[in-house]
């Protein structure tokens, strides 16, 4: 028989979300143990901006600084990938990818987010420097740049008319596509935005600098930056695995306090909403910690 570990939460995922959580829970002298695979969405970037005190801290520092916080509160930290979770009676059982398995009385998924990085040669080593899916997260160091906006058919539009607030120089790049509307052309125009419907043969620059965007047709235009508008998928199947409810944007829909339709399972970060930023996600795992240790207490008591 497989060997068995009890805790009293379980939390899959180690970013921002996971961290937080498994500090406040730590601290309420709760048994957790954090499971993650370090494949965190911020993984590819050289800066982690827009959270307070850890302005442009690199990702990777950010989530060494919380493990390193974590071991005065006795979390254990393990380095392994939940294939398989369901229900059981007074909680849920995990197993990994070698067949051990854990058991918890709440579970809190923060697995994130995988972004659909576009098909285009030279993207790979810009990606996370010079090109970018958040211009909440990357604008202001991009800004004053000549910005594309890349999106196929019509999902760049809304992303090319928010870049303007760092820039007045975007063009909204469709890669060969031609769906736009004629209101969405004209308001395009009307904001100062170019639109180039030509296919992208590659991008090219200088190491991880975006400098140009190279054309089906061999013309060029003068890129210092991308940003892409091409959706995103979840980091795992956990959460259709135990029955969640997820909403049209593709996250597990959530309730008060980060709570899903499934009794003891919680949801934080990148999975569970749509303003996606790494603040956001550490309240969040904040938000479910507090609800998790409250239910605890509650099934405690005499």
């Amino acid at each position: 028989m497989q060997n068995e570990h009890t805790y009293d939460v379980m939390i899959i995922g180690g970013g921002p979300a996971g961290l937080s959580a498994a500090m406040v829970l730590g601290r309420c002298r709760r048994k957790v143990i954090l499971f993650d695979t370090h494949k965190q969405r911020n993984r590819f970037s050289d800066a982690m901006n827009g959270f307070i005190t850890r302005d442009g801290i690199k990702p990777s520092k950010f989530i060494e600084i919380a493990r390193e916080e974590l071991v005065e509160y006795h979390v254990v930290l393990r380095a392994a990938t939940i294939k398989k979770v369901h229900h059981t009676k007074g909680g849920f059982e995990a197993e990994d990818e070698v067949g051990e398995k854990f058991r918890s009385k709440k579970l809190l998924l923060a697995t994130g987010l995988k972004d659909r990085v576009p098909e285009i040669p030279g993207i790979e080593k810009m990606y996370g420097k010079s090109v970018h899916h958040c211009p909440y997260c990357d604008g202001w160091e991009s800004r004053d740049k000549p910005i594309a906006a890349y999106g196929k058919n019509r999902n760049g539009v809304g992303l090319a008319l928010s870049l303007k607030t760092w820039s007045d120089h975007v063009t909204l790049f469709t890669d060969g596509t031609d769906k736009l509307t004629s209101d969405e052309v004209s308001q395009l125009k009307r904001n100062g935005i170019g639109i180039n419907k030509k296919k992208i043969a590659r991008l090219e620059g200088e190491e991880t600098q975006l400098k140009q965007i190279v054309l089906d047709d061999d013309t060029s235009e003068k890129c210092e930056a991308m940003f892409f508008s091409t959706g995103t998928d979840q980091q795992c199947d956990l959460g259709n695995m135990l029955g969640c409810e997820f909403t049209r944007k593709g996250v597990v829909k959530t309730r008060k306090l980060q709570k899903t339709n499934v009794k003891g399972l919680f949801v934080a970060g990148d999975a569970s909403r749509d303003v996606q930023l790494v603040i956001v996600a550490a309240a969040e795992g904040t938000k479910a910690a507090v609800a998790i240790n409250m239910e605890l207490q509650e099934e405690d008591r005499q």
